[in-house]
């Protein structure tokens, strides 16, 4: 049950459930000197639990790049510093998630930056615009706004969204196949059209993840749906549109049920939340905090290695595909 102790065959770790189908807060977690089966057993924990918290870890960016390393190849930011801009840190495989501005300043609330950050608020997975998609992201918070003030992360259970989806449905997406066509571009202009109605999604290329997946960790199916997704195709190219969005709205809003969603709040410096994006959906949530305080978290994002990783497009990249440029120019934080 949420909020309980759980008894586990976790020997080095102990396991606080926060939602009753998905989600743990993890109790002794030693990240300066974690042994290979705290590791493997934190490993074992987040193939169960799809979203992992941590209380005051006491990581410095080092530290947390180099746990985030253990799970896999990181992805970084190189691609993205363009036009001079400069990180505020060292790591180029930390994400700056946060609302401070290279000098740091709270960023304005009308800024371009925060128009960009806007999709955030919106449901999706990290990474599924890329041709290697994400497994997991780690969010560390270095500097938080006062309590009260908002900034809650959100998640979204998809695998038993789809355990409990209508049987009807489930054996229709099985039967058809379905292919999600993902682009950030979308999930910008949906979240703040008018800033972003300039901007054409269908003028960049987009990748290609199928619907519904297995879950290699869990062995269970899941959804594998985002704000990112434009729209859905089939083995014969993109099916009708109103088709599309009527189903693609329906599915989002069946996986988003509050029965499905936990609300995490970040209550101390140095607390993270890790989550996996092939099994959860997450958003940003605002607050009184935007445009007067400082909320400064960083992301490691760890490439997925499954055999689903990279969806319908090997040889994407050498095709010409420019993430620079579906990112809008840099403005990716």
């Amino acid at each position: 049950m949420p909020g309980t102790l759980q008894h586990t065959p976790y020997e080095t770790i102990t396991i606080k459930g926060l939602h009753l189908s998905y989600g743990a807060e993890i109790i002794g977690s030693d990240f300066t000197n974690m042994s290979d089966k705290q590791f493997q057993e934190i490993k074992a924990a987040m193939a169960k639990y799809g979203v992992l918290v941590f209380r005051n870890t006491g990581m410095d960016d080092a530290q947390h790049v180099a746990f985030s390393s253990r799970l896999g190849e990181l992805d970084n930011v190189k691609r993205f510093l363009t036009n001079g801009r400069k990180l505020r840190y060292a790591h180029m495989e930390l994400f700056d998630a946060g609302n401070v501005d290279e000098d740091g300043s709270v960023i304005h609330p009308d800024s371009p930056r925060a128009h960009y950050n806007k999709g955030n608020a919106l449901f999706h997975v990290d990474s599924s615009f890329n041709p290697r998609r994400a497994s997991w992201s780690l969010l560390r918070a270095t500097k938080l706004p006062p309590p009260g003030t908002g900034g809650n992360t959100e998640f979204a259970d998809s695998r038993t969204a789809w355990e409990e989806l209508d049987e009807g449905l489930k054996k229709e997406l099985l039967e058809r196949d379905l292919i999600g066509a993902h682009t950030l571009l979308h999930s910008r202009k949906i979240a703040s059209p008018e800033y972003f109605k300039d901007i054409d999604p269908t003028s960049q290329p987009m990748t290609l993840h199928r619907l519904v997946q297995t879950h290699e960790p869990s062995g269970r199916t899941t959804l594998y749906i985002a704000a990112h997704c434009h729209h859905l195709e089939d083995a014969s190219g993109p099916i009708p549109a109103a088709e599309s969005e009527t189903l693609l709205e329906k599915l989002m809003n069946h996986v988003t049920q509050p029965k499905y969603v936990m609300s995490v709040e970040w209550l101390n410096q140095g607390d993270m939340v890790a989550w996996d994006n092939t099994s959860v959906m997450h958003r940003a949530t605002g607050g009184s905090f935007a445009g007067k305080y400082v909320r400064d978290v960083r992301r490691t994002t760890v490439h997925d290695d499954s055999s689903t990783a990279w969806g319908l497009n090997r040889g994407m990249e050498a095709r010409g595909f420019d993430l620079h440029s579906v990112a809008g120019e840099g403005k990716v934080y």
